[in-house]
């Protein structure tokens, strides 16, 4: 147990090494160490059946519960398509000043929209999502400036023009400095 590092839990199989493609940008922007573990969770208790979709709401609970209390600061990674119920589809969610949050990749892929698979694309992707569901962990609202890592994302287009950086208004407000 480390109250000082941030955890990326695997939820969905994901390989080591793209993992650890994340995880130097997380520590340049929120300078704590980060740690990988892997999860067996079961997601059929999630499942909407109804939406054919795997309800954040849930899954959020369902990490912080596990996890809240063994790191500073956690985001599940899964490879599932999540919702809430007032959004058709999200990328990711958290607790605004919390300890948790979750991240998706799975309307991240090119090939969801008749696109050609890019790997590279997908992992810039990823950690855009990662990084703006850890900004809200530290309390950090959506941002107005257009690269900013903390701008919403309703769309891949838009996350496309955002870069993996908060802009110097979010950095200052995340007073971890």
């Amino acid at each position: 147990m480390n109250k000082q590092n941030i955890t990326l839990v695997s939820c969905g199989n994901f390989e080591k090494d793209f993992l650890r493609k994340i995880v130097g940008d997380l520590t340049r922007e929120f300078i704590f160490p980060v740690n990988i573990e892997e999860s067996y969770l079961d997601l059929s208790e999630f499942y909407d059946p109804t939406r054919r979709q795997y309800d954040g709401n849930k899954l959020l609970k369902e990490i912080e519960s596990k996890y809240s209390s063994t790191s500073f600061k956690t985001i599940g990674l899964f490879r599932v398509d999540i919702f809430i119920p007032i959004l058709t589809y999200i990328y990711g969610q958290a607790i605004l000043n919390g300890s948790t949050g979750i991240a998706s990749i799975y309307r991240l892929k090119n090939e969801l929209y008749g696109m050609k698979q890019d790997e590279n694309l997908l992992l810039e992707r990823f950690k855009k999502v990662v990084i703006h569901e850890l900004g809200h962990t530290f309390g950090l609202i959506h941002c107005h400036i257009p690269t900013c890592v903390m701008r919403a994302s309703t769309y891949v287009e838009i996350l496309d023009q955002k870069s993996t950086n908060l802009c110097p208004l979010c950095r200052k407000e995340l007073k971890i400095y």
